[in-house]
């Protein structure tokens, strides 16, 4: 597949909320873990077909800060799992351009899934056919907190009240990447639930009842088609 068959408007950032592995799961009356696993291995075709549309950047919510209420044999399943994708992926990724990015107060994990982060992005941060930013214990009102943080730091004797956004904008976590244009849930839930809040302020949003190892590059595809036929004003008025 060649970026010829991608729209003309194609979206820069494409922001996905990955919901429906546990569900997938049951429906197939398996354990919690066999869906995630799923979802896991079935994000690297949803890379493969964003980079062959061209799209330069791809964002997914792994591990949101509310993830951590999940019963503790979920939670430990899932930081396995992070482990065995860095391991297993990072190679591969590397191979076919794929730039990956952890964003997220990583503090909280052990110091070997740690360590892998730091291993991966640096494996990784030369290539430029695509961004994979991984968002893992992320939340949007604490990516915003930690930037506001972050710029106090840097500018001791500036008061809050000269903060503006274009000042906060390079100390969010995803400063590399362009904002959002079009953030996709799956799962059938129609709500953003703290993912990048700032950065999707003016995303067209996308919502399916695919659950996530369900959804499909041709689902991928037809919301990007669904994309290029909106028309962003971006808080202007249209033409009547």
């Amino acid at each position: 597949m060649s970026n010829t068959h991608a729209p003309a408007k194609l979206p820069q950032h494409i922001a996905i909320i990955m919901d429906g592995n546990r569900r997938w799961a049951k429906n197939k009356f398996m354990p919690a873990t066999v869906g995630h696993a799923a979802g896991a291995k079935h994000v690297r075709d949803i890379v493969k077909a964003c980079a062959d549309m061209g799209v330069p950047h791809l964002s997914i919510f792994a591990f949101s800060t509310e993830n951590w209420k999940r019963p503790a044999e979920e939670v430990s399943s899932l930081m396995n799992l992070f482990m065995t994708y860095l391991q297993k992926e990072v190679d591969n990724m590397n191979q076919n351009g794929v730039r990956l990015k952890v964003v997220g107060d990583t503090s909280r994990f052990a110091s070997p899934l740690q360590e892998l982060i730091v291993r991966a992005e640096a494996l990784t941060a030369s290539n430029t056919r695509i961004t994979l930013t991984v968002c893992a214990n992320y939340g949007g009102r604490w990516d915003m907190i930690q930037a506001t943080q972050a710029w106090q730091q840097a500018h001791p004797g500036q008061n809050l009240q000269s903060l503006t956004e274009e000042a906060l904008a390079p100390y969010l976590s995803t400063a590399y990447a362009p904002e959002v244009d079009l953030l996709i849930r799956t799962g059938g839930e129609s709500r953003v639930s703290n993912f990048m809040l700032w950065q999707a302020a003016y995303a067209e949003l996308f919502f399916t009842d695919d659950l996530w190892p369900d959804f499909s590059p041709a689902r991928l595809q037809e919301a990007i088609v669904w994309f290029a036929g909106r028309d962003r004003r971006f808080g202007s008025s249209a033409p009547l």
